[in-house]
């Protein structure tokens, strides 16, 4: 379960402020002063009641035009841009019974999607009862990523992000799958932002299974080395074979041999990719390459 936060404090701060001091500091999750120090600028933002309702007035007034952008999903509103290490958002969770929720659907709000996150993030209930989740803990290390493998992970709880408790979503770790609150609901997050996190995955499951259902994670890395390898240019085939001997994203190299091998027209040179990918030395790489050589013996 995300780490419950303690920080009790009846001061508040404005946004600007927050920004300021969250920015200043150097955010680490596996730090707990880190955490101490996120969750007492979160706590006195969350304490300030109309600085949320005060900024979307402005900006749907065309006053700060900009300011306050709309990002990451429907229900996300940007609050910052990036700063150091992190930004500030907020999140709408609409109820069963709001017209969003019924036109868009509940995957629109990810509301029954079970899935961990390749960032880690400190959040506060700021306004209603809070969305509720049942929360899940897994073993990153453990898991290829390939969908249909059991992900073993362990139930920890059901809570309510309601207003005023302050929690760490831990990155690769921490697994929840959330329910729509009873009434319209509004949290805030501190996103904490690491290089790396591009190449490392976030998972759909399936809680009856315990399976990877999916890769949540986009990375237009993949898109563009797909694209420039389609394109029969001789400089990205060798640039992918490169990526596919020995890019530290596992996603990455796979990519590369999908993207190869759907240049390649010969069956038996197909097949020969294919078993390079077996000999690899990634997992992933390793037992996909297996499942496409075993296809097309078949044929």
């Amino acid at each position: 379960m995300p780490q419950i936060l303690e920080h009790s404090s009846s001061q508040s701060c404005s946004l600007p402020e927050a920004i300021e001091a969250l920015a200043a500091l150097d955010l680490d999750p596996r730090d707990p002063q880190s955490s101490i120090d996120a969750a007492k600028w979160l706590r006195l933002l969350s304490n300030n009641r109309t600085f949320l309702a005060d900024a979307l007035l402005d900006r749907l007034a065309g006053r700060t035009e900009g300011e306050v952008e709309s990002g990451y999903g429907p229900q996300a509103i940007l609050l910052s841009p990036m700063r150091g290490r992190m930004f500030l958002r907020a999140n709408i969770w609409p109820a069963r019974q709001d017209l969003c929720f019924r036109n868009s659907g509940a995957q629109s709000f990810v509301y029954g999607v079970p899935h961990d996150h390749n960032f880690s993030f400190w959040t506060s209930g700021y306004l209603g009862p809070g969305y509720s989740s049942d929360y899940f803990e897994y073993d990153y290390e453990a898991v290829t990523g390939i969908p249909g493998e059991n992900a073993n992970f362990r139930f920890t709880g059901r809570s309510a992000l309601n207003e005023g408790k302050l929690m760490l979503y831990r990155a690769h770790r921490d697994v929840h799958s959330q329910l729509p609150p009873e009434s319209l609901s509004v949290s805030l997050n501190v996103m904490h932002v690491d290089p790396a996190q591009a190449w490392f995955d976030q998972y759909g499951f399936d809680l009856e299974s315990g399976e990877v259902t999916r890769v949540l994670s986009p990375n237009a890395t993949e898109v563009f080395l797909r694209t420039a390898v389609a394109s029969g240019s001789a400089a990205a085939a060798d640039f992918a074979a490169d990526v596919g001997a020995s890019h530290p994203s596992e996603r990455l190299r796979l990519a590369s041999f999908e993207a190869r091998a759907g240049q390649v027209r010969d069956a038996a040179d197909r097949e020969d990719l294919w078993r390079q990918g077996e000999l690899s030395g990634s997992r992933m790489v390793a037992d996909i390459s297996k499942q496409r050589r075993a296809a097309l013996t078949e044929l």
